[in-house]
């Protein structure tokens, strides 16, 4: 792009943008600071620059292939395509990941998920940590990057998926063991102090599910049998038989969940299970702690379907 205050006003950065933030509002039902940053992103991306380039180069005028670029991806997104796969980045825990369609896109209610796994992973301690459905890897990376001493394990069904994670990892050097695996399919005889997962959990019949960028995430990684509890009653029921005595089941549901995952989590014999609430205040997390007397043949059962986060 070249400086050219004194060329047509539509062209310009400034304009454009302006232009992009009042569509993207008005079609997508956005307030107008997120439809901002929307435009913004999609700018940076399709013109490979930073963000503080935009402001300091307010006033000049894209040449043709550049505002295609940029025109190409608005009307992508003003068709409902997500901006993270837009872009193949999302922001998770102050770090970048890369996405795509083969994964779910890292929301900020799973951080939540994050500091509550942290807090129970003692800096110091060497402990094992095993993220079920792991995705895009923004979990399991997010862990072995907090906490250096943990062994982290990583497990999806999606090859495409994992190779996502594992481009993420490479990216952020973190130290993850990924698995192809179909829930604990691959962890045969294995047990761990802490296990995190992110599942499916809404209702196969949702209306949401044909709404906003859900109608471009993996299926597979959202929906969950008719009420959106089938893969949290397999892992309840599957998780004691991989943890140790004492260990820590924590996992991600719907808002409307809370009371029937406390339940799922009691009966596969977690003492004590609760419910923690997300950074919007919505009961998004339940676990609980493995009693002290299980034997891995006392409950659980193995898992018959898996999930990309």
């Amino acid at each position: 792009m070249k400086r050219n205050a004194e060329s047509g006003a539509a062209a310009r950065v400034a304009t454009l943008l302006d232009d992009a933030t009042v569509r993207i509002a008005a079609t997508l039902g956005l307030e107008k600071r997120e439809a901002r940053l929307e435009a913004r992103v999609l700018a940076t991306h399709a013109w490979n620059v930073a963000p503080a380039w935009l402001i300091a180069h307010d006033t000049d005028t894209p040449d043709p292939s550049a505002r295609t670029r940029f025109e190409t991806l608005l009307a992508r997104r003003l068709a409902g395509e997500p901006v993270a796969y837009l872009s193949g980045r999302r922001e998770f825990y102050g770090r970048t990941f890369e996405v795509g369609p083969a994964v779910l896109i890292p929301r900020p209610e799973t951080e939540r998920l994050v500091e509550l796994t942290l807090e129970r992973l003692p800096p110091g301690a060497p402990l094992s940590v095993l993220d079920l459905g792991t995705g895009s890897g923004c979990i399991a990376i997010t862990l072995a990057l907090e906490r250096p001493l943990a062994r982290v394990t990583a497990v999806d069904r999606s090859s495409a998926a994992l190779a996502v994670a594992r481009r993420n990892a490479d990216i952020l050097n973190a130290t993850v063991e990924f698995l192809d695996s179909d829930w604990f399919a691959a962890l045969a005889g294995r047990r761990f102090d802490l296990i995190v997962a992110n599942p499916p959990y809404v209702a196969s019949g949702d209306p949401h599910l044909n709404q906003g960028d859900l109608r471009f995430e993996p299926a597979s990684a959202l929906a969950a049998g008719s009420d959106g509890l089938a893969d949290l009653r397999t892992l309840a029921a599957a998780a004691p038989a991989h943890l140790l005595p004492g260990g820590w089941l924590l996992l991600e549901h719907g808002w409307n969940q809370a009371g029937a995952v406390r339940s799922l989590l009691h009966a596969a014999g977690f003492a004590d299970p609760a419910t923690w609430r997300d950074l919007a205040g919505q009961p998004r997390i339940s676990g609980g702690m493995l009693s002290e007397n299980f034997t891995p043949d006392s409950g659980g059962s193995q898992p018959i379907s898996g999930k990309s986060a």
